[in-house]
This record gives structure tokens, sequence and C-alpha cells, in this order.
């Protein structure tokens, strides 16, 4: 008898019964293999690797008790709707039958992800503990071209770009942003929310190519889910109703800033005005008084403020729960103006100058302040030189915006003047002393630290 000879009806022992390949795995759950992979991801369910792979090394294996807990998932029996709903479409597709094919077109089964989130996340810190991966995925769908011709939709991208913007929107108005660095990759940002560090990366403003390997069509509603809570902490309605004139110029971030301080605003009138806000509306559905004061300030500030929407005076319970390093990002740039060239990475600083304390502005329609106003003190050029400038104001590159984020203190602006070679950019994200090595220009800025 051979050593390895199991008689027939014998249970299986060993690798053999702790893994199942993915063949037999989709046969299983009785999915397509594109449910299969779309659920995998869903569940949080990985391949392993086991020590002796029994079916060779060409297979991918996942364990048995994973597969037998996709198995309950109620969500496979929408999966098996789809695919149902799909052939009957392919069905009347191919008798031509096009009235059938629009209705079934119309009755798509569809599912939502609510329940697998709360699963996944029973803690709001959990759900910002794995949200590097999500903000880099939705970042680059955000850059992605929206044509109707490519395999992604144009839906998709819009709503990636939306989610993004929320994002960076809150960012900005609560003053997390910790580090930031230039890479080929693209741009590294780092926030600090609730003690949870999140790391994510956006591509640069290039035109982007569109793989034919990789499955577009999953996509987590995470940082939805994410998005609300946050909003809702700072007491702001989610999703946020913006101008539709900023959206058609594509200031949507600029649209969000001026919402959320809007807001801000709001909550300081309602405390500051007494017990006239206690005051209900009267039987013919007039607004109060503090409800027209905030319609007037929000028709105002574009006109008036110059900029005035991105220091509005925060509410003091606020700065009572601002943390130091809160502190200390938010009076970075303060009581500072900046213009932005046309040539710089304009979504890029938008997000960045605010959250440290600045205001900001840039060259076309929509923008708070043009660039002949005079209280501009700092102006972003990335040209070898600039044919007209103004004795009163600094003409600096982007990147010393990113090193005196990084630095946490104002550097000087000589070695960033206009066509000069910048001094090098240091990440934030590389320890020196572990490294064992300190850079000159970081010897220095430390020296302007002391």
């Amino acid at each position: 008898m051979p050593k390895h000879y199991r008689p027939p009806g014998k249970k299986k022992e060993g690798n053999a019964a702790k893994y199942v390949t993915r063949t037999q795995a989709v046969n299983q759950i009785d999915v397509t293999l594109h449910g299969f992979r779309r659920l995998c991801i869903l569940k949080g369910i990985f391949p392993r690797e086991p020590k002796k792979k029994f079916k060779g090394t060409h297979q991918t294996y996942y364990h048995t008790k994973d597969i037998l807990f996709l198995k309950h998932e109620p969500l496979v029996e929408k999966f098996r709707e789809q695919k149902v709903h799909d052939r009957k479409v392919k069905k009347a597709m191919s008798k031509k039958n096009r009235d059938l094919a629009q209705r079934l077109m119309t009755r798509k089964p569809e599912y939502s992800l609510d329940r697998i989130i709360l699963e996944r996340y029973p803690r709001f810190i959990d759900a910002l503990g794995d949200l590097d991966d999500c903000l880099s995925m939705v970042h680059l769908f955000a850059a992605l071209p929206a044509l109707d011709s490519e395999k992604i939709g144009v839906d998709r991208v819009h709503n990636c770009r939306r989610l993004s913007h929320e994002w960076q929107a809150y960012i900005s108005r609560t003053h997390k942003l910790r580090k930031t660095f230039i890479s080929v990759k693209g741009i590294y940002y780092q926030a600090e929310i609730l003690g949870q560090k999140i790391t994510w990366v956006t591509p640069h403003a290039l035109q982007q190519v569109i793989s034919d390997d990789v499955d577009f069509s999953v996509m987590l509603a995470l940082l939805g889910f994410v998005n609300f809570k946050l909003y809702h902490s700072i007491q702001v309605e989610y999703p946020p109703i913006l101008d539709p004139r900023l959206e058609a110029l594509a200031a949507d971030l600029y649209a969000l800033s001026r919402l959320l301080d809007a807001k801000s605003a709001h909550k300081t009138l309602q405390l500051t005005s007494g017990s006239e806000n206690d005051k209900p509306e009267t039987g013919d559905g007039k607004p109060d008084e503090s409800e027209l004061r905030l319609a007037q300030l929000q028709h105002q500030l574009p006109s008036n403020e110059s900029g005035g929407f991105m220091h509005q005076d925060r509410d003091s319970d606020d700065e009572d729960d601002e943390d130091e390093d809160t502190k200390e990002c938010k009076a970075l740039f303060k009581n500072m103006k900046f213009f932005l060239s046309r040539e710089v990475p304009r979504e890029s600083l938008l997000f960045i100058i605010p959250a440290f304390g600045g205001s900001v502005s840039w060259e076309g329609e929509a923008s708070p302040f043009n660039e002949l106003d005079e209280s501009i003190t700092h102006q972003i050029v990335d040209r070898p030189t600039v044919d007209r400038k103004f004795l009163s104001r600094e003409y600096v590159q982007p990147q010393w915006v990113f090193d005196c984020v990084n630095a946490r203190i104002i550097l000087p602006t000589e070695e960033y003047c206009v066509g000069r070679a910048p001094p090098p950019h240091l990440s934030p994200f590389v320890d020196n002393e572990a490294e064992g090595y300190l850079p000159e220009y970081a010897a220095k800025i430390k020296q302007l630290q002391a």
C-alpha cells in the first residue's frame, strides 16, 4: 500500500483539508470569478500560502474556513441574482427584443455595503486606521479621464472627485494636515485624526493611462462613510450642497471651504445671538433673524471679504478642544495672503495653504481676490522670470510652501526665488537619526527652528 494512500470515504487531513484552490472555492460558492474577487475584497478575504501546495505551485489557495464564511454571506445571493439578470438581458438582446432588454436594465438588482462596512469596522477609529489605500485609490480614480468611451464610467470618476474634495475640505478646515512631500509618484500627504495617522498619495496632474488588466468595477464605500461621520462631527450636513457657479468653474474645493466656514459662522451667530435664537419660526414660514444674517453673510463673502471665509472666527469651544499640534499648524500661515499663478499645481496648494491658516486665491473666475490686490504677501510662481513684480510681496516657488509645512516655520525666501534652483526637497517621512545621516539642508532647518 502506498505511503499516502487514502481509502475512499476517509476524511481529508493536512493541507488538503485546510485549503482549497480558487477554482474549488468559486464552484462551492456558485458565483462568477468576477463576483468572487469582488466578494473577497469586500469581506477582506486574502489568498493563503500553504506549506505544501498539494495542487501545484501555479494554483491560488484559500483557507477552508474563509470560504465557509463567504458561503453564508447574504451578498452572495445578490450576486447570483445579478448573474441571472445579466443572463436574461443577454438572452433578450440575442433575440433582438430591445424593449424587454431595456425593461430588464431598469430593474437590475442592487445591494448596499453599509452592513459590511459596519461588520469590518465596528468602531470609527478602525475605519480611520484602514483608510490609507482607500484614499489613494479614490484620488487616483479622481485623476482619470471622465470619458464615456473609456472603461470607467463618468459617474464613478465624478463621484471620486466629489469624495476626494470633501475629504480635503474637512482636513483643511480642521487643520489636521501634518506632512506633505512631492515625489515622482505623486504628492504624499499625512493627516492625524483622533490619534490615527493617515497617509495617502495623489497623482500629478498629468494624463493617466488606463490599464487593460485591472478590474475597475470594485470601489469601496468606505470613504463616503468616513466623510459622513467627520462632517457630522463638525456639525455640517452631508453631503454638502455647493455653489453651482463654483462647481461649473471646477472650483469644488474652494466651494467646500466656503460652505464649511459659512457653517462655522452660522454656529458663531447662534451662540452670540443668545435668547433670540431660541424663538421658533413664525407660522408663515419666515426664517428668524440669525438665518437672515447668515444669508447676508454668505452673499457678501465672495465679493467683499477678500478671502475672509478662510479665516472666520472659530468657536471658542473648538479652540479649547484643539491640541498643541493643531494650534501650531493653524497659525503657520496666519495673516498671509497667497496668489497662485496659472502654472503652479493649484489644487494641491488650495488644499495645503488653508490647512495651515493662510488665505489663497488664483488666476481665474470665482477667485476671492485678484492679482492686483496690494495685501498679497506671497505669490507662488513656477516660471524662470516674472514680467511684472510688486514690491510689497515675495515671489517664491511652490516648493517653499511644502518645505515650510514640513519644517513648521516660515523659511527664508532667498533660496526659493524665481529662476533660482531651490534647495533639496527633504522627505518628512524619513527619520534622519535612525538612518544615521543628516543632510546639510536639514541641519540648516534645525538651526532655524532653534
